[in-house]
C-alpha cells in the first residue's frame, strides 16, 4: 500500500511540473497591434524596429476591410508586392496572426497599397 501512495505522489508532482511548464510557455506569448494605434495602414514597414518578437506571439492587424486586406506572403511576395499562389488572404479588419519562428511577411494586396508601404516583415526568434 505504501508503494502505491509513492507512485501516486510522483505522478502528482510530475503533472504539477508539466502544468507549470505549459503555463509558463503560454505566459511568454505577447500580442502586438501592427501600426500601434494607427493600425494596419500605409508606411508601417518600420513599425517592428526596436521590438523583439518570439514564435507564438500574435500580431493584430486592425483596418477597414472596405479599404484594405492582409496577405501572408513569402519573401519574394514581400519584395515584389505580389501575392504568390496559395497565399492566405485575410479580410476581417481584425485579423490575428500567430508568428512562426523565422521571417514572417505581410502585405496589403489592394492595387498600389503595398508599393505605398503597406507591408511589414517581422522576424521571430
Amino acid at each position: 500500500m505504501a508503494q502505491g501512495r509513492g507512485s501516486a505522489m510522483v505522478a502528482t508532482v510530475f503533472l504539477c511540473m508539466l502544468m507549470f511548464v505549459l503555463h509558463s510557455e503560454m505566459a511568454h506569448a505577447a500580442s502586438y497591434t501592427v501600426g500601434d494605434s494607427g493600425g494596419w495602414t500605409f508606411n508601417v514597414a518600420g513599425w517592428p524596429k526596436g521590438k523583439r518578437f518570439r514564435a507564438g506571439d500574435t500580431l493584430v492587424f486592425n483596418y477597414s476591410p472596405a479599404a484594405h486586406n492582409l496577405v501572408a506572403v513569402n519573401k519574394v511576395g514581400y519584395n515584389t508586392c505580389t501575392t504568390p499562389r496559395g497565399s492566405k488572404v485575410y479580410k476581417t479588419g481584425k485579423d490575428q496572426i500567430k508568428l512562426v519562428k523565422g521571417q514572417n511577411f505581410f502585405i496589403c494586396s489592394i492595387a498600389g497599397h503595398c508599393q505605398s508601404g503597406m507591408k511589414v516583415a517581422v522576424t521571430a526568434i
